[in-house]
């Protein structure tokens, strides 16, 4: 998971509390908590996300300085296979989005900033 979010979508490791199982991963000005099913503060929550049912039915991260093409390229260079771009609406307005899966399954959007 980690590689995933620093290497592939750039996140940096700001805090982690191994003795919770939290990893706290800054992207822009949010930031991402990670917490694993099986740890201390997992075990709170519910389950894994399945085929069937998630925790979370997805987050966003606006992307600046990348068009269509792109995230599309960087995303196939790192074999990340994507929804189809289409223009969504979110927090920012309308603009172009793709969903990808992170390795766990959670899905994320990237949004083009409009």
């Amino acid at each position: 998971m980690l590689h995933f979010y620093q290497e592939i979508l750039g996140c940096i490791l700001e805090r982690e509390l191994t003795e919770l199982g939290l990893l706290q991963l800054r992207a822009g000005s949010s930031l991402i908590d990670i917490v694993p099913v099986d740890s201390e503060l997992g075990r709170l929550g519910g389950g894994p996300p399945r085929q069937d049912g998630r925790n979370l039915e997805h987050f966003c991260l606006t992307l600046e300085n990348l068009d269509e093409q792109q995230l599309l390229e960087f995303l196939r260079h790192h074999d990340i296979p994507a929804s189809e771009m289409a223009v969504r609406y979110g927090a920012g307005g309308f603009s172009n989005s793709v969903y990808i899966n992170d390795p766990e399954g959670n899905v994320v959007e990237l949004k083009l900033q409009p």
